[in-house]
């Protein structure tokens, strides 16, 4: 059919007319991004130190202690209040920018960006079990959208260019480039086309040269992977994907539950909710102090030269699980991936050990389950299987873990999936949307997306008509038009003149109902 050719190459026509400058802003996206996470980084870090210092002089001294809860409560009290005044920051903050990408939410970046950056800085000073990769997505997310506003920019290339953040901050919060891409894309955007890789690559390699250039090229935690498995102990990596896989279901389910107990508080809020994370916190300083924050400390333990033993790996995870769970129930703005990450390397550490005990698997290869049991958790609770395996690959360096990897994250997605638990970020968009992860905004399998372009005639009812002023079909936008041999990217006050040439997109389908009303409106002449 001619529409379908013309389609493809209208497709081909928006590609080469929009690149160049989605790159520029992909970078310039980049640079805003990378600037905002990098000072958030450096903010983590200056407070998680002073967390532990201050902590360390306090035990053992009852004032202190009780001084540091006094700390504590005041810091509550700061954090509820930024909250009430952008409720928009409330927990991870990726919920938010998967909104935000389908057009279902529309946060102001000015308020999100200083609330959240003072709310992550001021959990960390407490020492919740929260990450800095959540509210690093959104703080990069709404400098994508900073950027799309400075440029005036239409809402669907502010879309675009929010996606660009996520994986701008993504990038800088793990110092893993092709992880942000990957989750970008995988995870939030749920669409692959040339033009949005090119410029979510351009972002997220902009924002890691930033980082690197002021906080180092060294990552953030360094897998190892000691060599490649022998072939019989493959077996052994297909079932570490199962145990992951129901792992990952169980530690959505749990998650789920938490946060529909912290949700029948409902007086006092958020303060009522936030007491027992900050209590937990202030209890876990001075009896657990390696539960604190996201789990660096955790991991220097079991990427040490001494592993620790069956039962103090078994012990880290359910207290680490329970801490984190407590804290994301009560909606704390904080994120929960490098918790995450903390468990899968728990998980794979508990696996090898275990292993060495009933199968005699090498010591040698503990390190390589740890990295395994990263991938595998991860990729059974957020469901997102390439992106799991890109950041091992990115946290080891090793191409000798691209097979083991792969396998681990493959098996432990089918198997999660097969428990019929919603995917973790799924279920919280659609909690945020107050519908079901059936609904296409959430799941990212809504009806194809049709290219068409359409020609203003002389006279036409569209002739004179500022775009915004024009009834266009439900799930229909304009992306370029061209006149007189060049490309414009419309706003709402863009004019139509004769003889432009509309491209327009618009759900397939309702595609030819639409375009029928548009192209009757563009032929129409006007009678006196």
């Amino acid at each position: 059919m001619a529409g379908e050719s013309s389609g493809s190459e209208v497709g081909r026509r928006l590609s080469r007319g929009l690149q160049v400058a989605l790159v520029g802003e992909g970078a310039l996206v980049g640079l805003a991004g990378g600037a905002v996470v990098t000072l958030y980084r450096i903010a983590l870090s200056g407070t998680e130190d002073a967390l532990r210092s201050l902590t360390a002089a306090a035990a053992g001294s009852l004032p202190l202690v009780a001084a540091w809860f006094v700390a504590l409560a005041v810091i509550l009290v700061i954090v509820s209040k930024l909250i009430r005044w952008e409720p928009a920051t409330s927990g991870s903050g990726i919920p938010q920018v998967d909104a935000e990408v389908v057009d279902r939410f529309d946060a102001p970046w000015h308020r999100v960006i200083p609330a959240k950056f003072a709310e992550g800085t001021l959990l960390a000073l407490a020492g919740l079990s929260m990450g800095r990769e959540g509210p690093s997505v959104q703080l990069g997310g709404m400098s994508g959208k900073a950027v799309s506003r400075a440029l005036r920019r239409g809402r669907g290339e502010e879309r675009l260019l929010v996606t660009c953040g996520a994986a701008a901050g993504m990038s800088a919060a793990f110092h893993a480039p092709f992880t942000g891409v990957l989750f970008a894309l995988e995870e939030i955007h749920k669409e692959f086309t040339a033009p949005l890789i090119i410029s979510v690559m351009c972002s997220a390699i902009v924002s890691d040269l930033l980082v690197s250039q002021v906080l180092g090229i060294e990552p953030v935690m360094a897998l190892a992977f000691a060599q490649d498995l022998p072939h019989p102990d493959y077996v052994l990596v297909v079932l570490l994907g199962i145990a992951c896989g129901l792992l990952g279901a169980l530690h959505n389910r749990g998650m789920f539950l938490c946060q529909d107990l912290f949700g029948r508080i409902r007086t006092h809020l958020p303060y009522a909710r936030l007491a027992a994370p900050f209590a937990l916190a202030g209890a876990a300083a001075f009896v657990w102090p390696e539960l604190m924050c996201g789990g660096d400390a955790i991991i220097e333990q079991v990427l040490g030269p001494a592993a620790p033993g069956l039962a103090t790996l078994l012990a880290l995870l359910a207290g680490k699980y329970v801490f984190t769970a407590v804290c994301f129930g009560s909606g704390a703005p904080g994120g929960t991936l490098f918790p995450l990450v903390v468990l899968g390397a728990l998980v794979g550490g508990i696996f090898a050990s275990a292993c060495g005990g009933l199968v005699g698997l090498e010591p040698w290869f503990f390190s390589n389950f740890v990295a395994l049991g990263v991938a595998g958790l991860f990729s059974g609770v957020v469901r997102a299987p390439v992106t799991a395996v890109v950041l091992v690959f990115e946290l080891t360096g090793s191409l000798d873990a691209l097979l083991s990897v792969s396998i681990v994250s493959i098996v432990a997605y089918v198997t999660s999936s097969l428990t019929r638990t919603d995917a973790f970020y799924e279920h919280l968009l659609a909690a945020l949307l107050h519908t079901t992860t059936d609904d296409p905004a959430v799941s990212g399998m809504g009806e194809s997306k049709t290219l068409r372009t359409v020609r203003v005639g002389s006279g036409s009812r569209l002739e004179g008509m500022l775009l915004r002023d024009v009834p266009w079909p439900d799930g229909m936008r304009v992306v370029t038009i061209e006149r007189a041999g060049g490309e414009i990217v419309p706003t709402g006050g863009t004019r139509i003149e004769a003889l432009d040439e509309l491209l327009v997109i618009v759900d397939g389908g309702a595609a030819d109902d639409a375009l029928l009303k548009v192209r009757l409106m563009a032929e129409q002449r006007v009678r006196e």
